[in-house]
């Protein structure tokens, strides 16, 4: 909430302005968030005293009033499907630290019916994470209207919004190649649909994979899960709890895989060295945690979107087109799963 004067106004561009010593334009320049510093004319020192002027009022930019007079909302809107997902956690984090400087704060929809809020709610820039299929045609239409699309999609073509690209099927057969190196007993944990079934490139590339082998897929050691970090822990620990239980875990999420790592710690078992866990997307969270997950992903795939979002906000760039940014994906040996000898199998 903003602060109040004295007399009980709200603080006004301004009072900054006379706080400050300046004139307010100059306030005006430096507080539109178009640069980090004051701009041509302005000096550091200058800016400085705005910004402490401005925070001692608790002066606040009317938002709307600057969308009516630039055409800009400084905001960009974020539709992430699963906010738990440290994936949708590593967007928020790049998207925030690139921000910042820029003045612009993210937006963000969790799981949220995102075109129709599209339909009522505007921003610079909007990133989608995921489309439907009976949303198909709404990239198309909204960019049409004037909304500026950055969509994560692995078949859409860009049509007046940029797409993002990164195929995970031959990432996935890494992480399998990789297992398989020194196992026989690989349990996977994807998530399924309400017939209990896992489906879909991810899971594939697992069946395929062992097939390849000449290993049979165990439906015991699949672990279908309902998309919830708790379903995943809870498929995890029925994997890991078998008599014979297997010896290593594909999951087809980074997110269900940290889930797989606290199951097995829980049960006592040493990930890395009494059973080998990889993910799927090479998120920020993985790298950091102990042990570090080992994954399949892009390479510099958040900073880079990040970009990609913020220079379409800011107008940055507009002489290219919206394309395709595709990354190719690459395994990450990290303590979860390290190197095996295929001669030293675990069975």
């Amino acid at each position: 909430m903003a602060k109040t004067t004295g007399t009980g106004q709200r603080p006004t561009i301004r009072m900054v302005a006379e706080l400050a010593g300046v004139s307010t334009a100059t306030v005006s320049y430096v507080l539109s968030g178009r640069r980090g510093d004051g701009g041509p004319g302005v000096s550091d020192p200058t800016a400085d005293k705005v910004k402490s002027a401005a925070e001692r009022l608790g002066y606040r930019p009317n938002q709307a009033a600057r969308a009516i007079r630039t055409g800009r909302t400084n905001t960009v809107i974020l539709s992430l499907t699963m906010l738990s997902d440290p994936w949708s956690l590593s967007v928020i984090e790049a998207v925030q630290r690139a921000a910042a400087p820029l003045g612009i704060t993210p937006m963000i929809l969790g799981d949220a019916e995102w075109v129709k809020v599209l339909g009522i709610h505007s921003a610079d820039a909007v990133f989608v994470d995921a489309v439907g299929a009976k949303e198909r045609d709404a990239p198309r239409r909204l960019a049409a209207t004037g909304t500026t699309l950055v969509v994560f999609d692995e078949l859409l073509e860009p049509e007046g919004f940029d797409v993002i690209r990164s195929v995970a099927g031959p990432g996935c057969e890494l992480a399998m190649e990789h297992l398989l190196n020194g196992h026989r007993r690989i349990g996977c944990l994807a998530a399924a649909p309400s017939s209990g079934t896992p489906a879909g490139p991810r899971y594939e590339a697992y069946a395929r994979a062992l097939e390849g082998a000449g290993i049979p897929v165990r439906q015991d050691y699949v672990g279908g899960f309902d998309g919830t970090t708790a379903g995943a822990y809870a498929a995890a620990t029925r994997l890991l709890s078998l008599p014979d239980r297997p010896t290593a875990v594909y999951a087809t999420t980074d997110f269900a895989a940290v889930s797989a790592v606290n199951a097995a710690q829980r049960l006592g078992l040493a990930v890395g060295k009494d059973v080998d866990i990889i993910g799927v997307g090479n998120t920020v969270e993985g790298e950091r945690m102990s042990p570090s997950l080992s994954s399949v992903g892009p390479v510099d795939f958040f900073d880079r979107l990040a970009r990609l979002l913020l220079q379409r906000a800011t107008g940055e760039g507009s002489d290219a087109g919206p394309g395709v940014l595709d990354f190719p994906w690459q395994l990450f040996v990290r303590e979860s799963a390290p190197h095996r000898s295929a001669t030293t199998r675990l069975y």
